[in-house]
Formats: structure tokens, C-alpha cells, sequence
């Protein structure tokens, strides 16, 4: 590892933990109701609230409530597969795309639904700037919404005794689009634009090269989607190879803001919790079990890409570091990035439920690329998606303080209220069943001839692909191995990894929080084990190491560590 390499990585957590501190307050306040709205913007809040017949006043039970959710994803899906299936039919397609297959159609309209952003597809020679616009980057503001809206139903579950409801959905939907999204984004959008991201609605440009060729160069409306997919833990990419392609990311201040907004929401959630729930010292624990468990992959990365694979050193390629070189192993790495931001990005990325790149996961090393893996295997729980990173954590913060309650011989309490049956089930089947999935899948790609036919390269590292691919799939993250291919099978596989991936934690989390919003507090006691300290947030750690880890092993031994061991 290079000083620079590292000072790089620990500016970026700084500032990161900087912003998304009052970040957080900010939050707190659209969802719990105390933030001051001018009376501008509360006139068409309650507009959209009469539109829906409801107001900001009425609260739903967690059933109406996931009932609600559920059916809002359901009408979206069907408007995204019409504009998809329809597009060369529609106008803002200066290109002259075609409608997109139904398979493919299939597949991304549920990946862009439950904020996946999975693409089977090259967006600039598949998209038209329609499909772009009223299609995808739609679904990156509403899929993202809805995270948001689900887990600050959540938090009123804990932060409520003998409640019947968590909240109302349109409310909550509401206002993480108006007051927190469409803000971000627009001023994200405006700095990007700044610095060379391009926007704009005129067709392909025509280039002649330096060797007299002509070169075909993909524009259209990027920078906006760019901010949205970035904030909104959505991923995916205006253009095929992402944020490599300098019409998305052209330098060292748009790569640092475009990471940055990876994990400012999820982070900032994390401190949101603890002053909805009352106690801002129970968001610190599980921050620095995220940032713990975030460190932990960096140190396990960035070593492995700047040693470089054994391939490599074998081939004499020069490895070290240098004035005019970052050395290690900088294959599908852009030069401008280097490993350290390539390294910081894939671990951000894939901590998150997000999934854009700034270089290729399938060229990194296999120890390096075995952290993505894990990384997306524990859930999307280290920081995760807007929303459901935070929410698919209290899963094992349940488990953590079932433990613990063993541990001490006493009936386990968090925030004051006990832990029973009925919570632990949900909190399991929260945690366990994205993962199980995951592994289902994958052995079915394996072993049958038409999910092979998707495994374009052999071996460890063609296993590695096809886990790669059910794993960012179930748990929504995105991103992907390269070379696993896009077939009907693949698709169609991944559409039900992508669906039940989404909605099984989300409704899992809604009757989590609203058992626990019908719980009554008891007030601590000698034997209560505390949850706002080191302690606690050491256990956390352990328990999402050893419940995804122990799960996940097994699969990592056929793919990377094979890869790893070998010569």
C-alpha cells in the first residue's frame, strides 16, 4: 500500500462521517415531523396527500403500510416494462433505438424496481433518452424513496411503546423524494455538469481519430441520472463500463464526489436513527461496527490488488509503485483512478446497495474480489441501501441482543423493549433468507446445462462469476462479474433472485417494527446488557462475521480461495 493510497482512503471516511452527521439531523426532522416547511412547498404536500386520499395527520398499521409499498412497486413495474417494450415507438430517441426484448425488459424492469440496477444491457446502445429519463432515473428517485419511507416506518416501531401504527406510506414516500432526494440530486447534477458530466439531448456524436477512422461517441441526459443512481444507492450506469467512462466520471473531484454520494444517505441514516429513537448513543455503535466491518475490507483489498496475482508477478510485469505508476494490479483499472480509488470504490460500492464501478470487479484480484463478494453476501448491511441497509441490520442487531441475553441469562431487551419469539423468527428470517437464496441459485447455475451456458469462463473463477451474480442480484446491489452472460435463463433467474431479494426483508422489517411499536419499555435494570457502548458494537460485528460468513464460506472456498490457491 502506497502513503498516498491511504491518505486518499482516509480523507474520504472523514469527510464522508462530516457530512453525513448533519445529514442525519436533517432527516430526523423530515420524518418525525418537526421540520419547518414554507408555506411554498406545504401547498403541493397537501395536494399530493388529498390526490391519495389520504393526510399527513393518518397512520397505517405495518400490513397497510407494506400492503401500500408493495402495490406502489407493482403499478411502477408495469409503467417501466410498457416504456422499455415500447420505447422506438416513443419520442426523445434521437438514435433511433428499437424496443427492448421482453426478457431483457423483464429483467430490468425488476432490477431498476427494487433499486438493483442490474443491466443485461449496454445503456448507450440500448437506451433511448426517454427510457432513460421517465423510465430508469424515475425508478432511481421512487425505488430509493421507498427504502426510505420503509425504514423510517422501522424506527417509529422501535421508538414507539403500545403504538398500532409505524406511520403513513405516501407521507414518508413524500417526503424523501421533495425534501431529501430531489435536493441532493440537483446539486449533485449541477457540480457534475461543472466539472465536464455531460447533459444533453442531441444524438451520438461523429469523431474522426488520429488514424483517420470514424468513432461513434455516445451523449445524451447523463449527469442528472448520474446523481440520482449515486445518492440513491440505485448503481447501474448511463454507460456500459460506468463511472470508467470520463462522460461519467472525468476526474479526481467528480470520482471523490460520485463515492462520496454512495454512502452519505445510508451513513447519515445511521445517525437519523438515534435521534428518532430519543439516544443518539445508539447509533454509534452501529456506525463504528459499519465503519469496523468497512476498514476491515480496504485492509483486505488494497494489499491484494497492489501485491498484484500471481499470473502477474509470474509474467515479470514491473509491480512496484512509483512517480509515474501505482503498480500492483492495474488490469480494467483506469490510470487516472489508480488501485486505491479503484479498491475504495469497489468495497463503497458493494457495501452499499449500489453498484456502480469505476473499474472492472471481474479483473480484480481473487482475494480482492472475494471482498465484494462478502461484502454483498451479509445483506448490504455494512452501511447498505438508502433505507434497507439500516433496516436489514436491526435483523442482526435483534440477533445480536438475543445473544447477548443469553449470554447474561436474562430475557434480551433493546431500547427498552424485550426481545421475544415472535421478533427473533422475523429477525431470521430477515437475515437468512436473502442469503439462502443466494446459495440456492447459484448451485442451480452450475448444475444445469442452460444456467453453464451463461458461465463464459471456466473453473474457480467462472464459479466466482456465477455467485458474483445471484449474490448482487438477491441482495440489490448491481454490480457484477463481467463475464457471467446474459441469456433468458440468466435473466429470468435473476428476476426472481431480484424480487424476492426485495420484498422478503422489506416486509420482514415492516412487522419487526411493528411488533416492536406495540411493545411497552421497561426501564433498565443492573442485569440489562447495554447497547450504546464498544461492547455491543463488537458483538454486532461478530454476530453479521459469523452468521453471513459461516453461510458463505463454503462458496467462497470453490471460487476464490481455490482461485487464490492456485498456481
Amino acid at each position: 500500500m502506497t502513503a498516498n493510497g491511504i491518505a486518499q482512503i482516509v480523507v474520504y471516511l472523514v469527510v464522508l462521517t462530516v457530512l453525513a452527521y448533519p445529514l442525519g439531523w436533517y432527516m430526523a426532522r423530515v420524518y418525525s415531523g418537526t421540520l419547518r416547511i414554507p408555506r411554498l412547498l406545504a401547498a403541493p404536500e397537501r395536494g399530493f396527500y388529498r390526490l391519495m386520499g389520504t393526510s399527513a395527520e393518518s397512520e397505517q398499521a405495518w400490513k397497510p403500510y407494506a400492503i401500500t409499498a408493495l402495490v406502489f412497486m407493482a403499478v411502477f413495474a408495469v409503467c417501466l416494462y410498457a416504456f422499455l417494450r415500447l420505447q422506438g415507438h416513443l419520442p426523445l430517441n434521437p438514435d433511433g433505438m428499437k424496443g427492448v426484448n421482453s426478457w431483457v425488459s423483464m429483467n430490468t424492469t425488476a432490477s431498476f424496481v427494487t433499486n438493483t440496477n442490474w443491466q443485461y444491457y449496454s445503456g448507450e446502445t440500448t437506451m433511448s433518452y426517454l427510457s432513460q429519463m421517465a423510465g430508469l432515473a424515475v425508478q432511481n428517485f421512487v425505488s430509493a424513496a421507498l427504502g426510505m419511507a420503509v425504514l423510517a416506518a422501522v424506527i417509529r416501531g422501535f421508538a414507539r411503546r403500545s403504538a398500532s401504527t409505524v406511520g403513513n406510506f405516501w407521507v414518508d414516500v413524500y417526503r424523501s423524494l421533495v425534501y431529501i432526494l430531489l435536493p441532493l440530486a440537483v446539486l449533485l447534477a449541477i457540480l457534475l455538469v461543472s466539472q465536464g458530466v455531460v447533459q444533453t439531448f442531441d444524438g451520438s456524436a461523429t469523431a474522426t481519430t488520429l488514424e483517420g477512422a470514424k468513432q461513434t461517441i455516445a451523449r445524451g441526459p447523463a449527469a442528472s441520472q448520474i446523481a440520482i443512481k449515486q445518492l440513491g444507492t440505485n448503481g447501474g450506469g448511463f454507460y456500459n463500463s460506468n463511472s470508467a467512462v470520463p462522460f461519467e466520471n472525468p476526474n479526481g473531484f467528480t470520482n471523490l464526489l460520485e463515492m462520496l454520494s454512495i454512502l452519505l444517505i445510508p451513513v447519515g441514516q445511521v445517525f437519523m436513527f438515534g435521534r428518532m429513537v430519543g439516544s443518539r448513543r445508539q447509533a454509534y455503535p452501529i456506525y463504528a461496527a459499519m465503519m469496523a466491518m468497512t476498514i476491515i475490507g480496504i485492509a483486505v483489498a488494497l494489499p491484494a490488488e497492489q501485491h498484484g496475482s500471481q499470473v502477474l508477478r509470474s509474467s515479470g510485469v514491473n509491480l512496484a509503485a512509483g512517480s509515474g505508476s501505482s503498480g500492483g494490479n492495474m488490469s480494467d483499472k483506469e490510470v487516472r483512478n489508480g488501485i486505491a480509488s479503484t479498491v475504495n470504490w469497489a468495497v463503497a460500492t458493494t457495501n452499499a446497495s449500489n453498484g456502480s464501478v469505476n473499474g472492472g470487479h471481474d479483473a480484480l484480484t481473487a482475494t480482492g474480489g472475494g471482498v465484494p463478494i462478502v461484502n454483498i453476501f451479509t445483506g448490504e448491511v455494512i452501511w447498505g441501501g438508502v433505507g434497507s441497509g439500516l433496516y436489514g441490520m436491526f435483523f442482526y442487531i435483534v440477533i445480536a441482543v438475543f445473544v447477548a441475553g443469553l449470554m447474561v441469562g436474562r430475557t434480551p431487551e433493546y431500547l427498552g423493549k424485550k426481545i421475544e419469539a415472535r421478533e427473533i423468527k422475523l429477525a431470521a428470517v430477515g437475515a437468512l433468507l436473502v442469503p439462502m437464496l443466494v446459495l440456492v441459485l447459484t448451485a442451480v447455475a452450475v448444475v444445469t446445462d442452460r444456467g453453464l451456458a451463461s458461465m463464459h469462463n471456466p473453473g474457480a473463477h467462472g464459479f466466482s462469476e456465477a455467485l458474483y451474480a445471484y449474490d448482487s442480484q438477491a441482495n440489490n446491489n448491481g454490480s457484477a462479474f463481467a463475464g457471467y452472460g446474459a441469456t433468458e435463463f440468466s435473466a429470468l433467474v435473476g428476476s426472481i433472485a431480484l424480487w424476492l431479494g426485495r420484498f422478503a426483508p422489506l416486509v420482514a422489517a415492516l412487522a419487526l417494527g411493528g411488533a416492536l411499536a406495540a411493545k411497552k419499555t421497561v426501564p433498565p435494570s443492573a442485569g440489562t446488557f447495554r447497547t450504546d457502548g464498544l461492547t455491543f458494537a463488537v458483538l454486532l460485528v461478530g454476530v453479521v462475521a459469523l452468521t453471513a460468513g459461516l453461510m458463505i464460506f463454503p462458496a467462497l472456498s470453490l471460487g476464490p480461495i481455490v482461485e487464490a490457491l492456485s498456481p
